[in-house]
């Protein structure tokens, strides 16, 4: 194990990953909140980040975040009562409806990118740019790998 991880930090690969997955989204978190956006919770990010401006339906948003339709649901319906995105017929299936960010949603993924590159940038000072840059290679290519 890397001599830089202490006795008390487990060296599980899952568990790093949670627990810098928990720095990361508690910096977007407060950087939200200092905007004026603190009732938005990590859960909602799977809508942000996949919404594109053509809007998409519930079902693929539950594809590309791998929820289950449920959650997805759930998460689309506490957006909607908060006024960060709304629902519209689909221009090409009136049975479907697809969920569109609202203008006040669109304001989320720009200030939580803003977050997430201060929160890279602020990484790479305590471990060297070109050591993050390997890690997120790696974690890139392993994904990529995994998905095919």
């Amino acid at each position: 194990m890397d001599p830089s991880i202490t006795s008390t930090t487990p060296g599980s690969l899952g568990v790093l990953l949670r627990l810098l997955h928990q720095q990361f989204a508690g910096a977007v978190d407060e950087a939200l909140a200092e905007a004026g956006f603190g009732d938005v919770r990590a859960a909602h990010a799977s809508v942000f980040t996949f919404v594109p401006p053509e809007g998409m339906p519930v079902s693929e948003l539950t594809r590309l975040a791998r929820v289950r339709k449920q959650s997805m649901a759930q998460t689309v319906d506490e957006l909607e009562k908060l006024g960060y995105v709304e629902r519209r017929p689909s221009p090409t299936d009136k049975r479907s409806r697809l969920v569109f960010l609202t203008a006040r949603g669109q304001q989320i993924r720009p200030l939580a990118m803003a977050a997430g590159s201060r929160t890279e940038a602020q990484w790479a000072a305590l471990v060297g740019a070109g050591e993050l840059d390997a890690i997120k290679g790696g974690l890139a290519r392993l994904l990529g790998q995994l998905q095919q």
